[in-house]
């Protein structure tokens, strides 16, 4: 599967085609059955030759074949026309295979022009590996929706192994979704999370449980990149590629290893972190002295989507209820922190200036005094009686952000809290001294008082954390470009929301990235990888 980029290269070129049978390449074997990769030329009197590329499952000692995937015909001119427009035709079907596709772009499509400037400056081994990584998506579709099972047993037995080398292309995947646009990104990226997603729960169901599986840090994908006065952070994560954090083994009638019900246990590994944190940066040169850095949140989009495929509206009618709910059952963002300035080590910046005081909570407090007193007549003593009365207003938020600094860095750190209890959601063990959240975060998509979007996600924009922070830096580094860090940790929860269940979860990520800042008004964008 590695060398199947080098094996298109060395395809030959019309005059040397070999007559008598087609170039094939191996993708996967079993003792009775195996899959072909083959590329088939043709040509006529009055068109250039042409090839088309073909997966076939086959059967040892048999003529029997089935033809699994056919490419569009290809000019046979040279290896990049082949490779660019075999990898459109990819991109194209996995992307209109994408599960959890909104409604607002149905119907997308992207040149072929954006796929040639990534391949153009690639290195053999990475376009290598973008491409097996793509091959192998799309494979993984035939063989879940349109192959005999023979096909998916041989990918899930034979080519598995082939995804974690696959996604080492790192940077690739990361021009390519800057190439393409955030649309195609989301469906792109949602069709590796699904495929990642089944791998990780095989995973788990071939060790016996997920309570002790390792996370996967290769399936959890990011970038950062500077683009039109933005940092920009955007990061994929199945959810069960996570790292899951520990229970304390206080009170042993309270620990749930994992799901007992097998749906909600199905419900919870097709999911997928998504973020975006955009932080708007402005390089001011106006001060003689120095040079003034300022960053501002400009938006924080945090959401766990379902990696699945919407009912239509008679197969709705056709469910039980009780399974509607569980698909509706989600991991929900519990914890964000992320953080921003120069690298480890600089010094030619100032510590951040920071514009956000701890989050202590507002508490307004109004005492009534009413004091009355009075005579009583024919008796030998007097008498008063004094009443009084107060009242205490507070103001409590579900999100609670503070700012602070780690060395010459800024961190924005962000947590969920239970209204009702005041419990941090992220730290919460059952057992625990601190008083259960789960009564009052249950049905936290609704309401006019909830946490989360209707979609069950966090969004905070700049008028929720105005506050900036600012860097110092010498007029000598005036012109030049350093490097800045750009990253996070970030922190999802699950507690029942509409099903009965005692499961509950806590999953973590953490992500670092480093972008270049050009110390001059209006520098430009590029990606550093971490």
């Amino acid at each position: 599967m590695d060398n199947i980029w080098s094996w298109i290269m060395s395809l030959p070129l019309q005059t040397d085609w070999p007559s008598a049978a087609a170039p094939s390449l191996l993708l996967a074997s079993s003792p009775d059955k195996f899959i072909l990769f083959k590329a088939e030329c043709t040509t006529s009197s009055s068109s250039d030759a042409t090839v088309a590329f073909s997966i076939s499952l086959h059967e040892y000692n048999s003529s029997v074949s089935h033809t699994l995937w056919l490419s569009n015909p290809s000019p046979l001119s040279s290896s990049s026309v082949l490779h660019c427009l075999l990898l459109h035709q990819l991109i194209h079907e996995i992307t209109s295979l994408s599960p959890s596709i909104s409604c607002l772009n149905s119907n997308i499509y992207f040149e072929q022009e954006s796929i040639s400037r990534v391949v153009e400056n690639l290195e053999e081994n990475e376009a290598s590996s973008f491409f097996s990584l793509t091959l192998l998506l799309r494979l993984f579709w035939l063989c879940t929706i349109d192959a005999p099972a023979e096909a998916g047993y041989l990918f899930f037995s034979e080519l598995a192994e082939n995804v974690y080398r696959a996604l080492s292309c790192t940077g690739v995947i990361s021009n390519f979704l800057l190439a393409v646009g955030p649309d195609v990104e989301q469906r792109y990226m949602r069709s590796l999370g699904y495929m990642l997603s089944k791998w990780c729960l095989l995973r788990d169901i071939q060790a016996g449980s997920m309570l002790n599986a390792e996370p996967i840090p290769a399936a959890c994908f990011s970038y950062a990149t500077t683009v039109h006065g933005l940092f920009v952070h955007k990061a994929y994560a199945p959810v069960l590629a996570m790292a899951r954090l520990r229970a304390a083994e206080t009170n042993k009638d309270e620990l749930v290893g994992e799901p007992k019900e097998s749906a909600l246990r199905y419900a919870l590994a097709h999911q997928q972190l998504e973020l975006v944190v955009q932080l708007d940066y402005i390089v001011c040169m106006q001060d003689p002295r120095f040079i003034r850095v300022d960053i501002h949140v400009d938006s924080l989009r945090f959401h766990v989507v379902r990696l699945g495929y919407n009912r239509q509206d008679d197969e709705t009618e056709l469910e039980e209820q009780d399974e509607i709910e569980i698909e509706s059952e989600r991991h929900f963002p519990s914890r964000v922190r992320f953080w921003v300035g120069p690298v480890p080590g600089s010094t030619y910046a100032t510590g951040p200036s920071l514009g956000r005081s701890s989050g202590n909570p507002e508490r307004e407090v109004e005492t009534t005094q009413t004091v009355k007193g009075g005579f009583m007549a024919g008796m030998k003593s007097k008498g008063i009686r004094a009443k009084v009365r107060s009242s205490t207003r507070t103001r409590n938020r579900s999100w609670r952000w503070e700012q602070e600094a780690d060395g010459s860095a800024a961190v924005f750190e962000g947590v969920l809290c239970d209204t009702a209890t005041c419990t941090e959601v992220a730290t919460w063990r059952p057992g625990s001294a601190v008083t259960d959240p789960r009564t009052g975060m249950r049905r936290r998509w609704r309401g006019p008082g909830r946490a989360f979007s209707k979609k069950g996600g966090l969004v905070v924009a700049g008028d929720e954390l105005p506050e900036g922070v600012t860097w110092r830096v010498g007029r000598e580094m005036e012109g030049k470009k350093v490097r800045w860090r750009v990253g996070g940790r970030f922190w999802v929860s699950y507690f029942a929301n509409e099903v009965r269940s005692g499961y509950w979860e806590t999953r973590c990520v953490e992500w670092n990235h480093e972008v270049e800042l050009a110390l001059v008004a209006g520098g430009g964008s590029q990606i550093v990888n971490g």
